[in-house]
C-alpha cells in the first residue's frame, strides 16, 4: 500500500515538473523571439531643397571691387582675414532645386573666371554635380544638409603668350590663351541655410583664386 502510494506521488511530481518546464520553455521562446519591426515612413522623402552655389574670384589685381550679396557679407569678412586678397567679386550664382536623396548635375559656359593681364572674351567651361543630397540632424539635433560626391570642375582660359599675328581690330598683337583644368571633389556636411566655403582653387599666373561657396535649405514650395 505504501509502495503504491509512493509510486503515485512520484509520478505526480514528474508530471508536474514536465508542465513547469514546458511552460518555462514557452515563456523563453516568447521573450527571445524578435518583436516585429515598426513600419516607419521617412517624412523627408518628398522634401525639396534650394541650393545656391557662389563662385567668388579673389584677386590682387586692380579691378573694381564689386558689392557682394548680403548673404555673403559675413562670410567674405572672415575670408579677408584668412585670404587677404585686395578684391573679391562674384563671378557666378547658380540656383538649383533638388529632391531629398536626389542628385544634381549642371554644366554651363561662362565668362573668364580668373583675372588675366589682358582682357579676354574666351569663355570658361564649368561643371557642378552632387551624387546625393540629404537632409538630417547633427549630434546636437540641429538640421544639416549632407552632400556626398560634391564636385566642381572648370576649364579656364589662361594667357600663355602673345601671337605675332595682328588682331583684326587694330595693330596690337593678339594674346594667346590655353585652357587649363581645375576642380575639387569632396563630401561635405553643413548647417541648413548657412553658406559655407567648400574650397579654394588657385588659377592663373597672377595668383587669383576661385572660392566655392554653397548653401542649401528646405523649401515648402
Amino acid at each position: 500500500m505504501n509502495l503504491r502510494k509512493s509510486l503515485g506521488t512520484f509520478l505526480f511530481v514528474i508530471l508536474l515538473l514536465g508542465v513547469v518546464v514546458a511552460g518555462n520553455r514557452s515563456v523563453l521562446a516568447q521573450s527571445s523571439s524578435p518583436a516585429p519591426a515598426d513600419v516607419q515612413t521617412d517624412k523627408d522623402d518628398d522634401v525639396n531643397l534650394d541650393t545656391q552655389l557662389y563662385l567668388i574670384v579673389a584677386t590682387n589685381q586692380e579691378v573694381p571691387n564689386e558689392k557682394l550679396p548680403v548673404a555673403l557679407e559675413s562670410l567674405v569678412k572672415q575670408l579677408r582675414t584668412s585670404l587677404p586678397f585686395k578684391n573679391y567679386r562674384l563671378a557666378a550664382t547658380l540656383i538649383n532645386r533638388v529632391k531629398n536623396n536626389g542628385r544634381l548635375n549642371l554644366k554651363w559656359i561662362g565668362g573668364p573666371l580668373g583675372v588675366t593681364p589682358a582682357p579676354s572674351i574666351n569663355p570658361s567651361f564649368n561643371e557642378f554635380k552632387v551624387n546625393n543630397v540629404k537632409v538630417g540632424n547633427d549630434a546636437a539635433g540641429q538640421p544639416v544638409v549632407r552632400m556626398e560626391g560634391f564636385a566642381f570642375g572648370a576649364r579656364i582660359p589662361i594667357q600663355t603668350g602673345v601671337s605675332s599675328a595682328v588682331a583684326s581690330n587694330g595693330p596690337a598683337p593678339m594674346a594667346v590663351f590655353n585652357y587649363e583644368s581645375t576642380g575639387l571633389n569632396t563630401d561635405i556636411s553643413m548647417r541648413e541655410g548657412e553658406p559655407v566655403v567648400v574650397g579654394t582653387l588657385h588659377v592663373g599666373p597672377s595668383g587669383d583664386a576661385i572660392i566655392l561657396v554653397i548653401s542649401a535649405k528646405r523649401t515648402n514650395k
